[in-house]
């Protein structure tokens, strides 16, 4: 059984609210498995309409409970179902808060897709191409000093690591997260962050199938590029740099035979 059917079972075990009517001794069992949806979207629509910020607590469950005419139980299971989102950010003795959401879950989304096979490796590829040409033309136009800096260091990193593929891998998730901050656009950034699972499982694959250092280090090479063309405001070069990453990186993942 998933965490997330463990949670609702246990959930259900606490939140049935059995109530005896008095006449004819029906028993009126509520189960709020059917009420917790449309009490997700009333809570965030409660947020957007009372156009509350991240780090402003939301109401009580009692208040919501009765604005909603449903049970506790039905709240603290939308609740936990907002905070899974990252929509909200439920802490232990306090009321709940909006919070900014993450990547998280749109990675286990990425992630899962992979792995029951809905999409391919090569898919994945074929987006994170098409969206990061266009993140770092941004990131090339729109970062700041101390951002260029900051990407510039990671392919430096990654160079100085060559011999240590753990390592560089490393630096290489860090400098695709940094390009995606430096677009100024937190959705690429995201969306660019969704992907690091995936990464991680296939970049291994992708080094180890390079026939030669010398490939690897066209690899690397190819980072100190887009690197380059960000920190001069190349916006040009940068995504031209981005195209020939992508197209080496499903190269070489085609040669280990994933496709």
């Amino acid at each position: 059984m998933n965490r997330r059917n463990k949670m609702l079972n246990e959930a259900a075990k606490d939140s049935d609210v059995i109530s005896n009517e008095q006449g004819d001794g029906l028993t009126l069992i509520e189960s709020h498995s059917g009420l917790v949806k449309p009490v997700i979207h009333k809570i965030i629509s409660l947020i957007r309409e009372q156009g509350l910020k991240p780090g402003t607590p939301i109401p009580s469950e009692g208040a919501l409970a009765i604005s909603f005419g449903v049970s506790r139980a039905v709240i603290r299971e939308a609740l936990r179902s907002l905070a899974a989102l990252t929509l909200i950010d439920v802490g232990n003795g306090r009321r709940a808060r909006v919070c900014l959401p993450d990547a998280s879950v749109l990675g286990l989304v990425v992630d899962h897709a992979v792995f029951t096979e809905h999409v391919s490796i090569q898919q994945i590829y074929d987006v994170r191409r098409s969206i990061e040409m266009r993140t770092v033309a941004l990131a090339a136009l729109r970062r700041s000093n101390s951002e260029a800096v900051d990407i510039c260091a990671h392919a430096a990193a990654m160079h100085a690591d060559f011999h240590q593929p753990d390592q560089a891998m490393q630096h290489d998730i860090a400098f695709h997260r940094a390009i995606g901050v430096a677009s100024r656009n937190p959705i690429f950034s995201m969306i660019v962050q969704s992907f690091e699972d995936v990464t991680r499982k296939t970049w291994r694959v992708a080094w180890n199938s390079r026939p030669s250092d010398k490939e690897r280090m066209e690899s690397i090479d190819v980072h100190a590029a887009i690197a380059a063309a960000i920190f001069v405001q190349d916006a040009r070069a940068a995504e031209a740099a981005m195209a020939e990453h992508f197209d080496n990186s499903v190269k070489a993942l085609l040669n280990a035979g994933i496709n």
